[in-house]
């Protein structure tokens, strides 16, 4: 299902190009032959992947890809300017290119880029190289995205994405929704005709390499989203949609699981599904990790986290929370965990053993001014009720890893005084609170030390609380909204602010003094850009954990 990939293309292997191979065509139009424009990320201080795709219907056999970069809009001072080999232009990789410019290019430096073919020239790109790591910047802006279902709604988020001024662009997970049926839409959700999708398997979620990597075409085809990559180097995670919903690995099969695919609890069918999803995944984005499908073992086959450092200011530590969980705690109904017990079993992991390690090790050697935690799911306790008649309903989350996730706020407690910072997504909210060491109210013992703060980025498109109640755009959308925020910070008195009413994105900027952190709510029911209006913004000195309003 899955087949073989290539190394990338270095940027020591391009070939060089002559002044014919560039030549453009001012007549072709570059969306006929680059439907999913182009692409920039995994950046490193001396370069980035550069990415494009080219039209089946375009490929001209021997005919070979030009990469241009230059420090000018109009390619006036090209710093490089070479050939991908024909041969790598094919259906093999569904005809994404993915060129790697590590040791080509200068430290904290913004470039254009763009790749020509067959006289035809692409959108011209832009992306960054991140700093040297013994410079001290002055500030680093991400914005900050997770979560959006293309059938359920419409990107004008990413419009103003685009816009931004922001060095880099984080995705925290489920770039792709693997449904094609409008699985997971709620009470008040609205059709799309024009984002419906059939997949060539006919099945209603992805069962296949072909499926996935078309998915990953009807996504990359929005003009939004294309504008917003265009414009900023992304740097990506995952969550479960790239694959399955909520799915976990099981050890004792040791195999992928999926409790709601229609044949998640197959080890064989769950092996090839989850490595044709990081399959289409590697294929279809810029990203820097360590990836060999010919491993025998898929956790040898593929790794995600990994670290990346904007000078000694930032250390951003991405983590990957779906490859290695074991199955969350708790007794479930209808994917709510319905068990009044806070589970606490050991045996439960997160991480995995190795990761663990590694993160941890990370948290203890980081001696950035800030250290910034990409993390897919709701690391902080969520409860729903109070005292003994309390649940905690998301144990797809930390919740379901508790044991775990104390040991990882003992690590960072230990390590650190302040200077902590976790970005999160996935519940399709906007959020805002305390790490802690221990919650008294929620009846654990020992005193509260807190060890960092976590904001979590609404949704883009996927359904929210007030959307999958049907509340979403009436008369009870506001006082809903202040009736629902009022509770989950009653509930949870380290939570200090919520929202499951709005999409949109968020805008982290982190300096030697602050850190401060802005959602941004924006419509989905359109299909334009949109207003933009501020939902909440907050600040935490590096000096302590305070979150304050500003």
């Amino acid at each position: 299902m899955a087949g073989e990939a290539r190394p990338d293309v270095t940027h020591a292997s391009l070939e060089a190009a002559s002044a014919a191979d560039c030549a453009v065509d001012a007549a072709r139009r570059p969306r006929e032959t680059f439907p999913q424009s182009v692409a920039s990320g995994g950046p490193t201080p001396t370069g980035a992947v550069l990415w494009t795709r080219v039209a089946p219907a375009a490929v001209v056999e021997g005919e070979p890809l030009v990469v241009e970069v230059a420090t000018d809009d109009g390619f006036g001072e090209r710093v490089v300017q070479g050939l991908v080999p024909a041969e790598r232009v094919g259906p093999e990789y569904d005809y994404t290119v993915r060129v790697d410019l590590d040791e080509g290019l200068e430290p904290d430096t913004a470039y254009a880029y763009r790749f020509v073919y067959d006289g035809a020239v692409s959108p011209v790109g832009r992306c960054r190289t991140l700093p040297r790591p013994e410079s001290t910047p002055e500030a680093v802006r991400l914005a900050v995205v997770s979560c959006q279902d293309f059938e359920n709604g419409y990107y004008g988020a990413f419009d103003h994405v685009a816009d931004a001024d922001v060095d880099f662009l984080l995705h925290l997970g489920d770039l792709i929704y693997e449904s094609a049926d409008r699985l997971y839409t709620g009470v008040g959700s609205r059709r799309y005709p024009d984002r419906e999708m059939t997949l060539p398997s006919g099945n209603d979620r992805a069962s296949s390499l072909a499926d996935f990597r078309y998915i990953y075409r009807r996504y990359r085809s929005d003009r939004f989203f294309q504008r917003a990559l265009e414009n900023h180097t992304v740097v990506a995670g995952w969550d479960d949609h790239g694959v399955a919903n909520n799915r976990y690995w099981d050890y004792e099969e040791r195999a992928p699981a999926a409790p709601g695919h229609p044949r998640g609890d197959d080890p064989a069918f769950m092996r090839e599904l989850t490595r044709a999803g990081i399959r289409a995944w590697y294929e279809y984005l810029p990203v820097r990790v360590r990836y060999d499908p010919d491993a025998d073992r898929i956790h040898d086959s593929f790794r995600l986290y990994r670290g990346v450092e904007f000078g000694d200011l930032v250390d951003l530590t991405l983590t990957d929370q779906r490859l290695f969980r074991s199955r969350p705690g708790g007794r479930y109904l209808g994917g709510v965990n319905v068990d009044l017990r806070r589970n606490r079993d050991p045996t439960r992991t997160m991480l995995g053993d190795e990761q663990l390690a590694w993160f941890t090790d990370r948290i203890e050697e980081s001696t950035a001014t800030w250290f910034a935690w990409a993390n897919a799911v709701l690391s902080l306790p969520l409860r729903a009720g109070a005292g003994p008649l309390s649940l905690y309903p998301n144990g797809d989350a930390w919740d379901g890893y508790a044991a775990e996730r104390d040991e990882v706020f003992e690590a960072l407690g230990a390590a650190r005084d302040a200077g902590v910072v976790t970005l999160t997504g996935d519940m399709h909210s906007s959020l805002a609170g305390y790490q802690q060491t221990a919650y008294p109210e929620l009846g654990d013992n020992g005193a509260p030390t807190r060890v960092g703060v976590e904001f979590m980025t609404p949704a883009v498109t996927s359904v929210n609380v007030a959307e999958a109640v049907g509340v979403s755009g009436t008369v009870l959308g506001p006082p809903t909204r202040r009736l629902l925020s009022r509770a989950v910070r009653w509930m949870n008195p380290h939570v200090r602010a919520f929202d499951s009413h709005h999409w949109g994105y968020s805008v982290v900027e982190f300096t030697p003094e602050t850190c401060t952190f802005t959602t941004y709510a924006v419509d989905k029911h359109v299909d334009v850009p949109g207003t933009r209006r501020e939902l909440v913004r907050y600040e935490v000195p590096a000096d302590r954990y305070e979150l304050q309003v500003s």
